[in-house]
């Protein structure tokens, strides 16, 4: 399998923006959220998270063709991340993409100490994938309609892991 990232800038807002509604315009409809999903998100949205000076927005490539996209957020002085948002057209969904972008930037960002996500709880494929990578469940939950539940989950990774234990010894 062959996956690249390429970072983004405006002049790929359009074909993001065509990917990031097919992508979630199947969750759109199943959950209803029209307030939160970003199926619903116009444009200037995603050129906001282009041009954020605490991120990097990332194109997916497979096999040289754009199939998705990453969105890698930080918090200033910090070595904290948030993935916010990856999506994967959905013909491509399942093929492991997901989990070797998420590899990839974590080894991009090797001096991140922690990762956190947030995904819907009721999507299980998506809760098994984070899970499987290392991603623990918070316990924060945040009701966005009757139908529809987010749950955040959060990654320590090796080194200050490593350094959490020897201090609770």
């Amino acid at each position: 399998m062959s996956i690249e990232l390429l970072k983004a800038d405006e002049k790929d807002a359009g074909a993001l923006f065509a990917i990031q509604r097919k992508s979630f315009m199947p969750l759109l409809e199943k959950y209803k959220d029209y307030d939160t999903n970003p199926a619903n998100e116009k444009v200037d949205r995603l050129i906001l998270r282009l041009n954020n000076p605490n991120g990097v927005f990332y194109k997916i490539m497979f096999n040289k063709q754009l199939v998705g996209a990453i969105n890698i957020l930080w918090r200033e002085g910090t070595e904290e991340y948030k993935i916010s948002p990856m999506f994967i057209l959905p013909e491509y969904q399942g093929m492991g993409i997901a989990q070797e972008t998420i590899k990839i930037i974590e080894d991009y960002y090797c001096k991140a100490k922690s990762w956190e996500l947030a995904t819907i709880k009721e999507e299980e494929r998506n809760c098994h994938l984070y899970e499987k990578m290392g991603y623990i469940n918070t316990g924060e939950l945040r009701k966005l309609n009757e139908n529809t539940t987010l749950i955040f989950y959060k990654k320590l990774m090796e080194e200050q892991a490593v350094g959490h234990k020897s201090e609770e010894r």
